[in-house]
C-alpha cells in the first residue's frame, strides 16, 4: 500500500496526463477523417511559444514551455487521481 502524499498525487496525475497525451496522438494518426479526428485533434495550447531569449552579451537565456492538453489528457489525468484515490 503506498503511503498517501502530494507527491504521489502529481505523480500519478502526470503519468495520467502522459499517457493520455500518446494515446491521443496515435488515434488522431489511425482515426479516419472527420468528427473523430477532430475531436482528438482539438487542443488547448498554454505556455510561452515562442521561448522568451535574454541575451546578457556573456551569455543567452532561453525559457520556455508549451503545454498541450486534449480531451484524452484530460481523461487521463482524472484516471490517475482516481486510481491514486483507489490505492
Amino acid at each position: 500500500m503506498l503511503k498517501k502524499s502530494g507527491g504521489y498525487l502529481l505523480l500519478f496525475i502526470f503519468i495520467g496526463g502522459l499517457l493520455g497525451s500518446i494515446l491521443g496522438e496515435i488515434l488522431q494518426l489511425v482515426s479516419p477523417q472527420g468528427t473523430v479526428q477532430t475531436i482528438f485533434s482539438e487542443a488547448l495550447h498554454l505556455g510561452l511559444d515562442p521561448p522568451v531569449t535574454v541575451n546578457l552579451v556573456l551569455f543567452k537565456f532561453t525559457a520556455g514551455f508549451l503545454l498541450k492538453i486534449n480531451l484524452l489528457t484530460t481523461l487521463g489525468m482524472f484516471l490517475g487521481g482516481y486510481l491514486y484515490k483507489h490505492l
